[in-house]
């Protein structure tokens, strides 16, 4: 009886299953997909923000990268920490150790101090050696930190930049619409955002906000892209050297596939049959 019952019910689960699988494919594929704020109103990044680290033979911009922590340093910092990168990463900017070793000492949040014998907390000045300070609000929840933000947001430096200068008004097609939909209070519009609503108030807000070293003139396109490519090194910093290496790599397979195919030449030479 086993022998007989047991495929019969083996094939029962499976045609519900097949039949399950099969109806919600078709409502998936039929049935209209629920309008919402978001779905309609929602952006993506900006599809021709490039940088000049992009591509295969792309390098970074060091004097962009220089710009870009400047607008970190003046703005960002007050509320986005750097957890994965320390002071003296700031070399490969083209900072000398002199610069490095006065930037950190004069940043505003110090590093914390632990008193062994009495247990008291302290602080003290940053040293090259320290990662950057992360930046604590008693109370709330903190703002991410920003070492890996281009790794982890879809679309990388072209979403932050959008972010940045994507900050307006709530169209009018959308309260129209959605009259529920409208920001509530102390939260800011912006399309680029999943849910078109975030508490970051828009922190580039006029050109000439950040001094620029180099006489560039400071924009706020300007500063969102220089802060994008130099947020694009916090995340990967080694990303000349991995281009490098891939391209050495790539190199030496091609130069070993010729030479095996002229070793195979010359082994089989005459051997056809």
């Amino acid at each position: 009886m086993v022998r007989i019952f047991g495929p019969l019910v083996g094939l029962f689960f499976a045609a519900a299953l097949f039949w399950c699988f099969g109806n919600g494919a078709v409502q998936y594929l039929t049935a209209p997909a629920a309008k919402t704020a978001e779905s309609l109103f929602h952006k993506h990044p900006h599809e021709d923000f490039k940088l000049a680290s992009d591509g295969v033979f792309g390098r970074f911009d060091r004097a962009q990268l220089q710009r870009g922590f400047a607008v970190y340093q003046q703005v960002c910092s007050n509320c986005h920490g750097l957890k994965y990168v320390s002071f003296r990463d700031l070399k490969d900017l083209g900072y000398s150790d002199p610069e490095v070793k006065a930037i950190a000492k004069q940043w505003a949040n110090k590093a914390p101090t632990l008193d062994e014998k009495t247990g008291d907390k302290a602080t003290r000045d940053n040293l090259p050696a320290d990662h950057f300070p992360a930046v604590y609000y008693a109370g709330q929840g903190n703002p991410p930190d920003l070492s890996l933000i281009t790794k982890a947001r879809h679309g990388g430096a072209a979403y932050v930049y959008s972010l940045l200068t994507g900050y307006s008004d709530q169209p009018a097609k959308l309260l129209k619409r959605f009259p529920d939909a409208k920001t509530p209070n102390g939260l800011y519009y912006n399309p680029y955002f999943a849910n078109l609503n975030l508490a970051m108030p828009a922190p580039l807000t006029s050109d000439g906000q950040v001094t620029y070293s180099d006489g560039t003139k400071a924009t706020v396109p300007q500063m969102a892209k220089d802060v994008s490519a130099f947020l694009t090194w916090t995340a990967e910093p080694k990303l000349e050297k991995r281009k490098q290496v891939g391209l050495a790599v790539v190199l030496y397979l091609l130069a070993a596939t010729a030479l095996a195919y002229m070793a195979y030449r010359n082994v089989w030479a005459g051997k056809k049959h």
